[in-house]
This record gives structure tokens, sequence and C-alpha cells, in this order.
């Protein structure tokens, strides 16, 4: 079996890497279209219904209602990533 060490350098690069690919993945191609439904906040986010719900009830993520469907900003979803990044 090989061994191979991991230094601290090699992690802080990993990091810097994952962060530019998330910031990339967030970023919305199309401008046009600033809204996104539950289940596209809920794909990039990675997160359930009942989790998605709770942000909501908490007022941790803004929304409009039109008819049954909610609606969210692209920019408010991304502000809320950023928001809860963890700095080391």
């Amino acid at each position: 079996m090989r061994v191979e060490l991991v230094t601290k350098e090699d992690l802080d690069q990993f990091r810097l890497v994952l962060l530019t690919d998330l910031a990339r993945m967030l970023r919305r191609p199309d401008p046009a279209q600033p809204w996104l439904k539950s289940y596209e906040v809920r794909k990039l986010l990675k997160i359930s219904a009942g989790t998605l719900h709770r942000l909501r009830a908490k007022g941790i993520l803004a929304y409009s209602r039109v008819g049954g469907s909610f609606l969210y900003k692209y920019e408010d979803v991304q502000k809320l990533v950023e928001k809860n990044v963890e700095k080391r």
C-alpha cells in the first residue's frame, strides 16, 4: 500500500479550487431570469423541501408567492451562501 502525505499547502490549494468551482456553479448563466423556483433552489443548495420551508419561515431567505408557487431571487440565494461561508 502506497502512502501519500497531504500538506497544509495542498489543503489550502484544494480549498481555493473548491471555492472557485462553487462560485462558478452558482453563477446564473441567464441574468434575464432573476427568479428561481423552489426545486431550483433546493437543487442549487442541495437541501430538502423541509429545509427550504424553514429558511422561508425563519425569514432567512426572502421569497415571493405567486399562486401556489414560491419564487426566490437568485441574488438572495447567492447572498445566503456567501453569508454562510466559513472563514478559517
